[in-house]
């Protein structure tokens, strides 16, 4: 098996963890090739060359897993690198929460183990594409959400949205987040929006602060297409995916938006599931009443 590595290369003691990473699993039998973007590390921490490098667009397609260190926004930065070549991404957590690189580094003898045994499955993962249409016509691609959101300007926006060509509602808010299953854990869930089990074959549509009180969560069909048109405001409206990939373009503009044949491929252990991480990470459903101490 030939393992790709793709590490945060803005923090060291990452890029220094996926080389250890690499010496680990080379010495366990595994085939190993290394982004590029670190060989320089390599070079001024061990004065020598001994890893395979290649450039990621060429990593992703010769792996046959993706080893992604770093946080969420690694792994999401990850699989828009692997969106043609459909290969399966695994993370390890160097950030914050960790709900997408899920594996932590102090486990990593366990995870090679697993690796090497065959103990893991691959989920397929929901992504979405996307065209802005408007005064230049933007293709776009996310794995948790696709935002269309007031810029720089400070004031709302009055946006028109349309389901299957369907009219549904004009509405002034800050913005719309447009979210799959794995992103309604993201900004969709700090705005009040649901928490959407990534088995559902849904998309879910949540308002950024609407100037009215029922305009509330709308969940659609990952069947359906839609559309939101904004045709006039004072700045030029933001769309960002992943929270990564910004594109800024003046009104009139309609954004499309469906379901990508594409879907994204995780690695997971056996040894926990979805609702193990919700619990982990989130502390969804626990009552922190039972972890007062008694005085």
């Amino acid at each position: 098996m030939k393992l790709g590595i793709i590490p945060n290369i803005e923090k060291s003691k990452t890029v220094e963890a996926s080389l250890k990473f690499a010496e680990k699993a080379i010495a366990n039998g595994f085939e190993c090739c290394i982004s590029e973007n670190a060989k320089g590390f390599e070079e001024s921490k061990y004065g020598s060359e001994k890893f395979e490098y290649a450039e990621e667009g060429e990593l992703c397609k010769n792996s046959d897993i993706i080893i992604s260190f770093g946080g969420d926004g690694t792994m999401l930065n990850t699989a828009y690198l692997v969106k043609d070549s459909g290969t399966p991404i695994l993370g390890v957590n160097f950030g914050k929460l960790g709900f997408l690189a899920e594996f932590d580094f102090s486990d990593i003898d366990i995870l090679i183990d697993d690796l090497k045994n065959g103990r893991y499955i691959i989920e397929e993962r929901m992504a979405l594409e996307a065209v802005c249409k408007g005064e230049k016509e933007v293709e776009l691609f996310a794995v948790n959400d696709i935002v269309i959101d007031r810029g720089r300007w400070p004031k709302m926006m009055t946006m028109t949205l349309k389901v299957d060509d369907h009219y549904v509602s004009t509405f002034s808010a800050d913005g719309l987040i447009v979210a799959t299953p794995t992103g309604s854990t993201g900004y969709s869930l700090s705005t009040g929006g649901p928490i959407v089990s990534p088995k559902a074959n849904a998309i879910t549509l949540n308002p950024i602060s609407p100037h009215t009180l029922t305009m509330r969560p709308l969940i659609l069909s990952s069947e359906q297409k839609i559309s939101v048109s904004v045709e006039e405001h004072q700045s030029s409206v933001q769309i960002n995916c992943d929270g990564q990939r910004v594109h800024f373009n003046k009104p009139p503009i309609t954004v499309e938006i469906w379901k990508s044949k594409k879907p994204v491929r995780l690695v997971h252990s056996f040894s926990r599931n979805y609702f193990d991480i919700l619990r982990q990470k989130l502390f969804w459903g626990l009552d922190v009443r039972n972890n007062k101490e008694e005085k």
